[in-house]
């Protein structure tokens, strides 16, 4: 078993983030089985987990680019909410594709914001970006009551804005649906879970999971991201070697922003929503640079993360406090798995702590019927807690992220 453990250690990011997701499919179905809860694995429960779960995907994205180079980005909360205004303004206008470039255009002049802040100016990292959120959210209200105003009556919110036209992979979709209505274990139950990856897709969905692999291939395959990832790990070594660290400080924070605004925009053209309002980034910047740092700075395992906490955000929508009542059985198996795998890695002291875990929140599953909707509402920040609590001993970030950087301080 111990070489079973160092064989899946040795894997590349990618393989043991999908390993890790398989695990997580095989205790829903369990839970399903044991719990008759089949919104769990329902395609409805899916699709609303990436739709819920694409802005967090989006942000935590920009927070990579930027902590990649060093430079922490506590403010993707307030770039995604300038994102969600610039989006609304340009998508009443000129419509939804207009919408994705005003939320990636003011989403990324608030990463240049930062950028100046940071770079330019050596402002701790913490302090800007609490800033720029706190400036995102006040200028938004001013400039949603001076343009929504007029033609929505509304300060609050934008008028209905067009969204994009919904498809499904031919074939695909209609297969899957069958397979889930056969309730076969695991069988139906990935079926369910997969059907939300090919039904009721959009542009914006396709185009933001495709930044994904698109992220890794820029940062790790190529001459420019070996250079900006030098920034965030040595930057003195790297201006020694011919680097223009500020510059591509600057291009990830930039880029950082813009991502963080294509999220607001996923926001804003999510066709439940589908307009601006007020506070509906809702700490999703913050989720997101959680969903990072659990994938340890790499866009597998943030992807992983981020389906993570979306799947949470639509099931308690979706179903409620019965089906997060469920959930906690769920958590009960996660936790007995992952202190089994420490015992065998000999981690005993980490074995103990996830076992009492799990027995505490079997007891919690245990002695209540459901969970109120007033504590549903709160899981997907509870499980941000829980996850970054689980994950904090294998992380490694950037080798100099946070520390400022001055122009010729190697020389």
């Amino acid at each position: 078993m111990t070489a079973v453990l160092d064989r899946a250690r040795s894997l590349p990011g990618w393989a043991r983030s999908a390993l890790i997701a398989a695990v997580l499919v095989a205790v829903l179905s369990v839970t399903v089985t044991l719990t008759g809860q089949i919104q769990l694995t329902s395609g409805g429960t899916a699709s609303a987990a990436v739709r819920l779960g694409l802005p967090i995907l989006l942000a935590g994205l920009g927070g990579l680019w930027a902590e990649r180079a060093g430079i922490i980005n506590i403010g993707l909360e307030g770039m995604m909410v300038l994102g969600t205004w610039g989006a609304a303004w340009a998508g009443y206008q000129w419509g939804p594709w207009a919408a994705m470039l005003g939320g990636l255009v003011f989403g990324a002049l608030g990463g240049l914001l930062h950028a100046v802040a940071t770079v330019t100016f050596n402002v701790n990292h913490i302090v800007s970006g609490v800033a720029i959120t706190l400036l995102g959210t006040g200028l938004t209200k001013y400039l949603a009551t001076l343009v929504f105003t007029p033609v929505s009556q509304n300060p609050r919110q934008s008028p209905r804005l067009e969204g994009f036209t919904e498809f499904s992979i031919p074939g695909v979709s209609e297969g899957l649906a069958a397979l889930e209505a056969q309730q076969r274990v695991f069988v139906s139950d990935l079926a369910g879970l997969l059907s939300g990856l090919v039904t009721g897709l959009t542009p914006i969905l396709v185009i933001g999971v495709g930044l994904v692999p698109v992220s890794y291939l820029v940062l790790w395959r190529t001459a420019f991201g070996l250079r900006l990832r030098s920034a965030g790990e040595s930057p003195v070594a790297a201006e020694s070697l011919g680097v223009n660290v500020v510059l591509h400080k600057y291009v990830a924070v930039t880029i950082s922003g813009a991502l963080a605004g294509l999220g607001g925009a996923a926001l804003v053209l999510n066709p439940g929503q589908l307009g601006y309002l007020e506070n509906q980034v809702g700490g999703r910047g913050y989720i997101g640079l959680a969903a990072m740092i659990f994938g340890n700075w790499r866009p597998a395992g943030l992807l992983v993360g981020s389906a993570l906490f979306g799947y949470v955000d639509g099931l308690q929508l979706r179903a409620g406090g019965e089906a997060v009542h469920a959930l906690l059985y769920g958590a009960t198996l996660v936790a007995v798995v992952v202190a089994v795998l420490w015992a065998i890695r000999r981690m005993w002291t980490a074995a103990a702590v996830a076992l009492v875990a799990g027995l505490l929140v079997y007891a919690v599953y245990w002695s209540v019927d459901t969970v109120p909707s007033e504590f549903a509402s709160y899981a997907p920040q509870l499980v941000t807690l829980i996850v970054l609590a689980a994950a904090s001993q294998r992380l490694r970030p950037p080798a100099r992220l946070g520390e400022p950087y001055r122009r010729g301080e190697g020389r």
